[in-house]
């Protein structure tokens, strides 16, 4: 009997509530608290109305009452959080909360107001890892309101300044030791550090062909590890004057860098296809010495046959000046395989050229040659009005040992063979 009572005097106090009648709704609802003193709809309605007249304590203690009673409803915690949040009860508005999270890990609505609780309370470390929660389950929000956009504004510059900091921080403690390393082991430390706040990425190989298994994944690889680039840069103003020579008269030994098949749907390639944006001029093409090309750049030629490059028959070296037209980019792509490593050495170099090997950038400055590891994701650009010429150089991988470049070599001779003989 007392339950359909209970029924009544909620369904009336809904309609006086509807109304605009609160007095007589509070009314109804206080009279069914006479009859079930943790009714919920009840608790909530006159802890809602005890807010409005900023007695939070109240109100704090009808929404707790609600919750007790039906503690899966998220509702009532978010209630009682905000009574906390009023009374400036901290621990309260954080296990409220809580309670939320533990019935939901990823309710956002909890996750926000924890956000700013902890950044109140100066919790830098809980604050930043609430708003990267925010912000990662917000990615599906394609358009979101002015002030949740602004919110969402505010968790990025707090992480932001938080991430400025704790640079600083370890920069600062580093500073020393970083003096005191060699550059091996600076590079490392300085990339590590940046990965791990979050300044960039560590990219893996990516390999069309061959991946040898457990080589150093670098990006740029130690200088030390080729010590044969002093004899190449030496060679600078030779290569360059026979560079001038072949510009001078091109001939047809100048092609596309890229030249697909007909029939090739569209790619990142399809802009430099058959294009000179990006041309070559070579010397070596897949192991295999153009003897003209060679003549007419001999000092080039001997000095490559000199260097111990990689040589794999049928598909290394490749030895070419590579040239890259005002305003062309090349796009972000990988090699082919890492049992090798590519020597570029600058001869002609405008301003505003970049490269970019994983995530480390470099401009080409003339004679200062480098090698990279080009199955690492890499791509270039020339901004500037004028062309960009480099001369580049297959090279082994500097980790492979003696024993290890025969085995590659026989490797692919095996295959060669075996597919020879199918045909």
């Amino acid at each position: 009997m007392s339950a359909d009572i209970i029924q009544r005097r909620l369904a009336e106090a809904e309609q006086a509530r509807r109304s605009g009648s609160d007095e007589q709704a509070r009314e109804h609802f206080e009279a069914v608290l006479t009859l079930d003193p943790d009714e919920p709809t009840a608790r909530n309605f006159l802890g809602a109305d005890a807010m409005r007249r900023g007695d939070h304590r109240c109100a704090a203690s009808h929404f707790e009452r609600a919750a007790r009673r039906e503690p899966e409803e998220p509702a009532h915690w978010v209630n009682l959080a905000t009574a906390q949040r009023a009374l400036g009860d901290s621990d309260g508005e954080r296990s409220a909360l809580g309670k939320i999270l533990d019935l939901d890990r990823r309710d956002l609505l909890a996750l926000i107001r924890l956000a700013e609780l902890h950044e109140r309370l100066g919790e830098e470390a809980e604050a930043e890892d609430r708003w990267k929660a925010v912000l990662a389950l917000s990615k599906g929000i394609d358009q979101p309101s002015p002030e949740f956009a602004q919110l969402l504004g505010h968790a990025r510059t707090y992480i932001q300044n938080r991430r400025a900091k704790l640079s600083e921080a370890v920069k600062e403690a580093l500073a020393d030791d970083l003096r005191n390393a060699a550059t091996r082991e600076r590079r490392r430390m300085e990339v590590a550090a940046d990965a791990w706040l979050g300044r960039r990425e560590i990219f893996a190989n990516q390999c069309e062909g061959l991946h040898y298994p457990f080589l150093p994944a670098d990006e740029f690889f130690d200088r030390e590890l080729f010590p044969w680039l002093e004899q190449l840069e030496a060679a600078t103003e030779a290569i360059k004057a026979e560079l001038t020579e072949v510009l001078a008269d091109p001939g047809p030994e100048l092609t596309p860098y890229i030249a697909l098949p007909s029939g090739v749907p569209e790619s990142k390639w399809s802009r430099l296809d058959n294009s000179l944006a990006w041309g070559a001029f070579h010397l070596w093409k897949e192991g295999k010495r153009f003897d003209d090309a060679c003549a007419r750049a001999p000092q080039t030629a001997a000095l490559v046959e000199s260097l111990p490059i990689c040589q794999i028959e049928g598909r290394a070296p490749n030895v070419f000046f590579s040239f890259l037209k005002a305003g062309a980019h090349i796009p972000a792509h990988t090699g082919v395989t890492n049992v090798r490593s590519v020597v570029h050495l600058p001869l002609v170099v405008p301003n505003d050229c970049e490269f970019r090997v994983g995530g480390e950038f470099r401009q080409w400055r003339l004679g200062e040659a480098f090698a990279f590891d080009d199955t690492i994701e890499h791509e270039a650009w020339n901004r500037s009005s004028e062309d960009r010429a480099v001369l580049i150089i297959d090279a082994w991988n500097p980790y492979l040992s003696e024993n290890e470049r025969t085995m590659v070599c026989r490797l692919y001779e095996t295959a060669d063979r075996q597919r020879a003989q199918l045909r």
